[in-house]
């Protein structure tokens, strides 16, 4: 049977819980909410264990911080043997506007920390990650603010409808593949 690891990336704690930063963290909450996963807290990161479509799903949030996520990572693929191409890794991504997803297969970690603890983890850039647009609409010098700050209330509508339809684009990750997938959904704006 195939495995699956599907990484929320975040950080932590209260004081993150609603910020742009941990959408990854809400992106796998979405997963287990409606695949009846419940998060138990195991070796660096909390784990819930799902299926979809007779496949395995294993979804993480690394209890690391968001600048030491690779070691969390390559730990729960070495403990699952899990392969490279079945991992997926939700990220934010301040070089997407809020109404835009990519999806690819690998590719450089553009500055965000979590990701460049991933390449240094698993020596490699050829893992793939769900980007979730956050947009970069905030004043110069104000970027860790925006980053770290929770979404304001008109942007929240919109991010409650991306999250929902994430849910459906790592089901297709799961049974279709990247590649597929992708062409399905990297055109996609969305709007309310």
């Amino acid at each position: 049977m195939s495995k699956f690891l599907l990484v929320g990336l975040g950080n932590i704690g209260p004081d993150y819980d609603g910020t742009r930063h941990n959408i990854g963290f809400d992106l796998a909450d979405a997963w287990a909410a409606k695949h009846e996963g419940t998060f138990t807290q195991e070796r660096l990161a909390y784990v819930a264990r799902t299926k979809w479509k007779g496949k395995t799903v294993i979804c993480i949030k690394p209890t690391t911080y968001m600048n030491l996520s690779g070691k969390a990572v390559k730990y729960w693929i070495d403990k699952e043997g899990v392969s490279l191409e079945h991992v997926l890794v939700l990220v934010d991504e301040l070089a997407l506007p809020l109404n835009k997803i990519r999806l690819r297969p690998g590719g450089s970690a553009a500055g965000h920390n979590g990701l460049l603890s991933i390449e240094e983890s698993l020596l490699t850039i050829q893992y793939p990650r769900l980007r979730f647009g956050i947009g970069n609409d905030y004043p110069r010098g104000m970027q860790v603010e925006h980053v770290l700050g929770k979404w304001n209330n008109n942007e929240l509508p919109l991010v409650k409808l991306k999250v929902e339809k994430c849910v459906e684009i790592l089901e297709s990750f799961v049974v279709a593949g990247i590649e597929r997938t992708m062409s399905q959904y990297n055109k996609l704006e969305f709007s309310l």
